[in-house]
């Protein structure tokens, strides 16, 4: 085998030694507590991580934290597909369990609208826009007809 044929069999693999990977895995974790959801209380700390990230973006999709983000939301919405059920309830009873669920406040919710708009829905008071039920379903990874 020659050189070339080698260095196409190894294309996949990680460059440099895992120590240093581990090392470097291992301070990431000590300041940002990434693992895989396997309980609750995982699930809870990974939508914590999330909703800080979040935050900490504020939208720009170009900051280097973004992609970290993605990962997070990802490992958050598997769990939420194979764990998480959303009732069969009004729009704004599945608001207020989505709310919960993820230990949410209403003020978490400002992207996609106002703290008094998010209380008005809880207290049934107005109905949940169109425009709100899309952003409600982005943010929760469900489909919109549970907020319509």
């Amino acid at each position: 085998m020659d050189e070339e044929e080698l260095k196409l069999m190894n294309a996949d693999r990680l460059p440099g030694p895992f120590p240093d990977v581990a090392q470097t895995w291992v301070a990431l974790q000590n300041q940002l507590p990434i693992t895989p959801i396997r309980t609750e209380e995982d699930y809870q700390q990974m939508v914590r991580v999330a909703n800080s990230l979040a935050d900490q973006l504020n939208g720009n999709n170009e900051d280097p934290l973004a992609d970290l983000l993605a990962i997070v939301t990802e490992l958050v919405a598997n769990w939420e597909a194979h764990n998480v059920t959303i009732p069969k309830a009004e729009p704004r009873e599945v608001l207020r369990h989505l709310l919960e669920t993820h230990g949410l406040k209403q003020k978490d919710l400002i992207g996609i609208a106002s703290p008094t708009v998010v209380s008005d829905i809880l207290a049934g008071r107005r109905a949940i826009s169109k425009k709100v039920a899309k952003a409600l379903a982005l943010r929760f990874h469900i489909d919109v007809s549970a907020f319509l």
